[in-house]
């Protein structure tokens, strides 16, 4: 009985080392064959490259080489499309750029502040003095100045700009849009004969001005005209004077408008008006 004890711790000890044995040559079989899988994988992909022509390779969706092709194919038509989507744009930009520079505006900038202002026509003229002459605008400046601009009723507004005695006080320097319209109502007169006196055919103009601290002399922006033809037996003529552009203005450049014949002016809000506001 004490000498089948050293025999079964033996054969115990055998049939550990063999398991083992075994175990550790299945290990090393599965190893081997998935390393040479993967170097075969591998080189498949690989030829799949050097190919002279990638749609010869049969599309077949099992092939490793299928895959391979797609996802080329996919990462090049992504990258081809995000070049050209920045060449686009790219270019599409500095067009606008040298069209208008102002419209271009770098996006880490900070925003603009909003400077505008439109006044309108007035009912309450102040243009005549107590003996009833009409104010000129002075012996260098063309035609007479129209100073009874609304800026606070109705349609007008002042954003970050004044108005004083009928001129538009800049308060931000940059890149405006000024406009002007005026609106005449010629009302004809008649001699005892029933003629019609006057000068028939007579240019109406409209002219703005800016005014500047470093030049004694305002500056004229702008002017347009229409001529007040009319036809016989007609008791009044109506014309329209419009115009409008883009000017750089310093802090405290001021603006008016002058007419040749102030009085004949109609100061309805949505006949005559003036105004300008900042684009960059």
């Amino acid at each position: 009985m004490t000498g089948s004890g050293p025999k079964l711790g033996v054969l115990l000890l055998v049939a550990v080392l063999l398991q083992t044995v075994v175990v550790t040559i299945t290990v090393i079989h599965f190893t081997t064959a998935l390393n040479s899988m993967k170097e075969t994988f591998a080189r498949s992909s690989v030829s799949c490259l050097t190919g002279s022509d990638l749609h010869s390779i049969p599309a077949v969706r099992g092939d490793p080489c299928w895959q391979v092709t797609q996802q080329l194919h996919l990462l090049i038509e992504k990258s081809v499309s995000q070049r050209y989507q920045r060449l686009i744009s790219t270019a599409v930009k500095d067009e606008v750029s040298r069209v208008l520079p102002s419209l271009v505006m770098d996006d880490r900038a900070s925003p603009r502040p909003k400077v505008a202002a439109h006044v309108t026509g007035s009912f309450a003229p102040k243009l005549e003095h107590d003996e009833g002459g009409p104010v000129s605008a002075g012996r260098r400046v063309q035609g007479q100045k129209i100073s009874w601009w609304e800026g606070r009723k109705g349609l007008a507004f002042l954003q970050d700009v004044q108005l004083v005695d009928g001129e538009l006080v800049v308060s931000q320097p940059g890149l405006y849009y000024v406009y002007a319209q005026t609106y005449f109502r010629h009302t004809h007169s008649l001699e005892e004969d029933g003629e019609e006196v006057g000068d028939r055919g007579k240019p109406l103009l409209q002219y703005v001005y800016k005014k500047v601290s470093s030049y004694p002399v305002p500056i004229l922006l702008m002017k347009t005209s229409r001529t007040s033809c009319w036809s016989r037996g007609s008791d009044f003529s109506l014309h329209s004077a419009h115009q409008g552009g883009l000017f750089p203005l310093t802090t405290g450049d001021r603006l008016f408008v002058t007419v040749t014949n102030a009085s004949a002016v109609d100061m309805d809000e949505k006949s005559s008006f003036f105004g300008a506001f900042l684009i960059s």
